[in-house]
Parts: structure tokens; C-alpha cells; sequence
């Protein structure tokens, strides 16, 4: 972030030494390291939280993700895909349905006709 090199350091040391004095110059570096350690452990406090928050978040969608698909019903899904098929589809069969059934009253009829009729003799073709 800062580049500072030893030249500049060497500058500022002796600034420090002209400006604060010798005398009050260790307090002074001991506050700042103090107030240094501070900042550090703040701004540590406030990503953990940021990533807390973040996970939480994530968490969150995962949850809708699994309660969305825990809810979820593959019949009833491919039955509402296929709903536009059976409409389609629906005239067809009210007019094939009819003709393809047995209808026990007309497959009867004949049945009873042929037991009542007598049977037939066929021609005899054995000279004998």
C-alpha cells in the first residue's frame, strides 16, 4: 500500500526526534503501536464479521435450494408437461373410445342367434 524505503524512514525518525523530543518520543511510539494493534484488530473483527455475514447469506440460498427441490414432484411435473398432449389428444379418443370397447348387447346378439339356429348339413361329396 505505502512504499516507504529506509531513506524515508531515516527522514521521519528524525523529525520525530526534532518535533516530539527525545524524552517523549518512546511514549509516543508505544501509543501508536497501541493505537496500530487497535485499528488491526477492527478491521480483522469487521472482515470475520463480513465473511460471517457472507456464509449466512450463502446459506440461506442453499437452504431455498434444498427446500425447493425437497418440494419438488416429478410425477406432477410430467403430468403438467404433458397436460397440452392429453388435451390434444382428448377429441381423438372421445371418438375412437366408443367404436374400439365390446358392446355387450351387440356381440350378444349373434352368439344367441347362432345356438338357436339349427346347424347346417353340408352336401356329402363321398360317393360311398
Amino acid at each position: 500500500m505505502f512504499e516507504v524505503g529506509w531513506t524515508e524512514m531515516l527522514v521521519i525518525a528524525i523529525v520525530m526526534i526534532v518535533v516530539v523530543g527525545p524524552k517523549d518520543l518512546p511514549n509516543m511510539l508505544r501509543t501508536f503501536g497501541r493505537t496500530t494493534a487497535k485499528l488491526r484488530a477492527m478491521a480483522s473483527d469487521f472482515q470475520r464479521q463480513f465473511n460471517d455475514a457472507l456464509k449466512e447469506a450463502e446459506l440461506d440460498d442453499v437452504k431455498k435450494s434444498v427446500d425447493s427441490l425437497r418440494s419438488l414432484n416429478p410425477a406432477a411435473e410430467i403430468r403438467k408437461q404433458l397436460n397440452p398432449f392429453e388435451q390434444a389428444a382428448a377429441p381423438l379418443r372421445y371418438g375412437v373410445d366408443p367404436v374400439m370397447k365390446p358392446n355387450p348387447a351387440v356381440d350378444a346378439a349373434p352368439a344367441t342367434a347362432q345356438a338357436a339356429a339349427p346347424p347346417k348339413k353340408r352336401p356329402n361329396t363321398n360317393p360311398g
